[in-house]
């Protein structure tokens, strides 16, 4: 049975590729879109909950329009959710990343004008050319050291996820505003040029498993059912979780023994 998370097909269309896998009233080739506000909740359906979170610059495919939402399905790991139609704009190769935890979209190239948007980190630019220390971009100005060349990924998961140190817990957050901790992994990897899904039992199938008396080493995988941590080395580890209500780092053993009270015990450690 096919996920919904990443099937590209609802009661109205599905995506061409899907013919004769998928029954639809109707099959399109999708349209190009790209997100326009700093951040959009990809909801479960029309007005739903919220399952996991866009970026200003990130590239959809619509599926479906109806009645002011957008059926989509995510450029960077195939997450398919509904959208209100105005998060939507044209599409546009991007260039560069936002990769520090945030930054302002500003009017002109220096400090003191105003701001026009707050970017988290992972939110994609198209930078058309350079004043000063600043980056020139269709909607604005960034500051240079703020962004970070496409083809030069980072190098370790790990220390793009304590970026994000301090952030807040939020259920499907995907920025420095608030996230959890499946999107504290996929950011991470993500920079890391890793393809990595979207929610935790999804990336339970990244990299290969590890003997339950193996070692830790940094960027393993910790997973509990409905939660995923990153190891910082033998002893540490960090996550976004709602104990701490944030992105922290924490023993691995007494995360291992509080969780284990809960009733959750460790389910399987993988590495990348």
């Amino acid at each position: 049975m096919s996920d919904p998370r990443d099937t590209p097909a609802n009661a109205r269309a599905a995506l061409a590729s899907l013919r004769g896998r998928v029954v639809a009233p109707r099959y399109v080739e999708g349209e190009a879109a790209r997100i326009l506000l700093p951040l959009a909740d990809l909801l479960s359906a029309p007005a739903g909950a919220r399952e996991r979170q866009l970026l200003w610059g990130e590239s959809v495919t619509v599926i479906d329009r109806y009645e002011g939402w957008a059926f989509v399905q995510a450029g960077r790991d195939g997450y398919c959710g509904y959208l209100p139609e105005p998060a939507l704009g044209p599409p546009r190769a991007a260039t560069h990343s936002v990769a520090v935890p945030a930054t302002h979209l500003l009017e002109g190239p220096k400090v003191q004008r105003r701001d026009l948007a707050l970017l988290s980190f992972g939110a994609r630019v198209t930078v058309t050319g350079e004043t000063g220390r600043f980056a020139e971009t269709p909607e604005g100005f960034l500051p240079l050291g703020h962004l970070r060349p496409l083809d030069q990924p980072f190098a370790d998961p790990v220390a793009v996820a304590e970026l994000f140190l301090g952030t807040p817990y939020l259920w499907g957050g995907n920025s420095r505003s608030g996230i959890d901790c499946s999107g504290l992994v996929q950011a991470a990897l993500l920079a890391c040029a890793i393809p990595c899904p979207g929610d935790s039992d999804q990336q339970q199938a990244l990299g290969q498993a590890l003997a339950p008396d193996a070692p830790l080493q940094r960027g393993d995988l910790l997973f509990w059912r409905g939660h995923v941590a990153l190891a910082v080395d033998a002893g540490r580890l960090i996550h976004a979780n709602g104990h701490a209500m944030a992105v922290a780092h924490e023993g691995t053993e007494a995360t291992l023994a509080r969780i284990a009270a809960e009733g959750l015990p460790l389910l399987m450690r993988r590495r990348l």
